[in-house]
């Protein structure tokens, strides 16, 4: 129900912003800051993506949990999806997801509101030396080799 407000709300204050600014600045302006914040909106998303996604490598190597830069990485793909999109709205909420500060505030709410399980399926990287103690290793040889193994009457050889 939520998502259908927000499609319905979006446009409706897109529109109001548009004729605001357009009353305000005339056309030719009002479209060129639209145009002017999608590339400026543009090379900020790329400047960003990037260090993004060398933190995410960092994480990998590093081998530390990459939810965070994931986090990251998607919240910057949104907001350059948001920064392409016309208007003014849409527009201030794309620049507010590039600034870092703005991401991790917003990272922490919806951690409130996720419920996160982790599944353990073995021994981590943490715990590569741990062993199950009840295991013995060793080797065995069949002493019985000519009795029959079972009533058919076959033989092991």
């Amino acid at each position: 129900m939520w998502l259908l407000i927000l499609f319905i709300a979006v446009p409706l204050i897109e529109i109001g912003l548009f004729i605001q600014v357009g009353g305000w600045l005339g056309l030719w302006p009002t479209l060129a800051i639209v145009l002017l914040t999608a590339i400026a909106g543009t090379f900020l998303v790329r400047s960003q993506g990037a260090q993004a996604l060398a933190q995410l490598r960092s994480s990998f190597n590093d081998l530390k949990d990459p939810t965070e830069p994931l986090a990251h990485g998607a919240m910057i793909l949104f907001s350059g999806a948001l920064l392409l999109t016309p208007g003014f709205f849409t527009d201030a909420v794309g620049f507010a997801l590039l600034v870092p500060a703005f991401r991790r505030f917003a990272l922490r709410e919806m951690k409130k509101r996720i419920n996160i399980q982790t599944v353990r399926t073995g021994p981590g990287p943490d715990d590569w030396r741990a062993r199950d103690e009840t295991i013995i290793e060793g080797t065995y040889t069949a002493e019985d080799a000519d009795r029959p193994s079972g009533p058919s009457g076959w033989t092991r050889h």
